[in-house]
């Protein structure tokens, strides 16, 4: 059996039989209860075991017995270490230090982070929590509850509705969610909803206003879709005209899209190098003699150190470098010609709004040069075609009101 925690504590030592007979010895410990693990025999052929300290005062009766005599070759455990560093009073003065420094260094707060504001600015609340003794460097055990903190905190924020605190470790999350005011919205001014480009109508609702054009009636770009002068004659007024137009509009492109593409792919190997953290800083401990690759992609996993519910400013960093290799992948014409269609529908639709659908396409140019499919193709797309134009009324005449909605 391997040594545990336990006989760790107790501690316990590797011991050679020098002289003696092995299977005598080894009945008399067993008839004795002791605890010996790892026995073999070394290259002398002489039994090695470990024991632990308090049974191997008791082999030398065993020893006597067996004719025997021992050679203790290592010794392991914490008896033998507090000895060790009893020798070492400076190394045992420089160990307590550290954990002393290291228990300080926890009792700090280290950052205090601002959360879910949009309004207000971060120096606003921060500032409001100085005033509340929250503030980078102060003792943590100098702080209220969390909840105190809190409620101070928001009396001090007119703006916020509700302000929280957490306290993670050596940081202080504050998270404030603001007060909702009522939006201010300016009253609209009259306008007339235009054509953004020639297209055919294919569906009209005019929520407020006059329709001046039909489905399937071709319009050109700036002409009135719908029209905010309502009323005949003398009993006309402006108003803001509302509602969704849509036509079929046609877009012409041209796709250029090489034979020859290129693809990163991985090839497995990779480097692995530790850092241990300390603050803000990050001193490399493991692989220093590793040369970087010619092309490369990192990926890194983070590790700080917790003691209960506090996150200590110390931990790991464990960085993978993996090497990465472009290759080159060569396509059928018909294949580079789907490839470059593919990305002008996406490209055609991001850029038609929302709700554009492509109702057709027809290739009007075709050619394969140079490593290269070049296409030119006529895309009909439905989509919406207005946009507000205003109304600019230069001679009001008697009886015209200008109503804003």
């Amino acid at each position: 059996m391997k040594g545990s925690w336990i006989q760790y504590a107790r501690g316990f030592v590797t011991v050679k039989l020098a002289a003696g007979q092995p299977g005598a010895f080894l009945n008399a410990a067993l008839a004795d209860k002791l605890e010996l693990w790892d026995l073999y025999y070394d290259k002398d052929e002489k039994l090695v075991f470990r024991v632990t300290v308090p049974d191997y005062f008791r082999l030398r009766p065993l020893l006597r017995r067996a004719k025997g005599r021992t050679r203790v070759m290592e010794r392991h455990g914490l008896p033998f270490q507090m000895a060790r560093l009893s020798r070492r009073k400076t190394f045992a003065g420089g160990l307590i230090g550290f954990v002393a420094a290291l228990y300080v260094l926890s009792t700090l707060i280290w950052n205090v982070k601002v959360e879910g504001i949009s309004r207000m600015s971060a120096d606003q609340v921060l500032a409001a929590a100085k005033a509340e003794g929250v503030y980078k460097f102060q003792w943590s055990f100098r702080l209220p509850d969390t909840s105190v903190i809190a409620d101070r905190i928001a009396g001090r924020l007119p703006e916020a509705a509700w302000v929280g605190v957490e306290r993670n470790g050596t940081s202080i999350d504050i998270t404030v969610v603001e007060a909702k005011k009522p939006d201010v919205t300016a009253p609209e001014s009259p306008r007339d909803l235009v054509a953004t480009h020639d297209a055919v109508v294919t569906y009209i609702v005019a929520e407020n206003g006059r329709p001046k054009v039909q489905t399937n009636q071709r319009v050109r770009k700036g002409d009135v879709l719908i029209s905010g002068i309502v009323g005949e004659g003398d009993r006309t007024k402006a108003v803001v005209s509302k509602g969704e137009v849509r036509g079929l509009v046609w877009q012409e492109y041209d796709i250029v899209s090489p034979l020859v593409r290129k693809a990163q792919a991985y090839t497995g190997a990779a480097n692995d190098r530790k850092y241990l953290i300390i603050g803000n800083r990050a001193l490399q401990i493991t692989g220093y003699k590793l040369k970087p690759f010619e092309k490369s992609d990192y990926r890194s996993d983070i590790k700080r150190l917790a003691w209960g519910k506090w996150t200590l400013p110390f931990g790991t960093w464990d960085e993978r470098e993996q090497e990465v290799v472009y290759q080159e992948q060569t396509l059928t014409a018909e294949q580079a010609k789907e490839a470059g269609l593919a990305q002008a529908r996406k490209q055609l639709l991001a850029k038609s709004g929302k709700g554009a659908v492509i109702r057709a396409e027809k290739i009007l140019h075709e050619q394969t040069e140079n490593g290269k499919v070049m296409i030119k193709v006529l895309f009909e797309v439905e989509q919406s075609i207005v946009s507000e134009r205003p109304i600019v009324q230069t001679n009001q005449l008697p009886g015209q009101a200008i109503q804003g909605e």
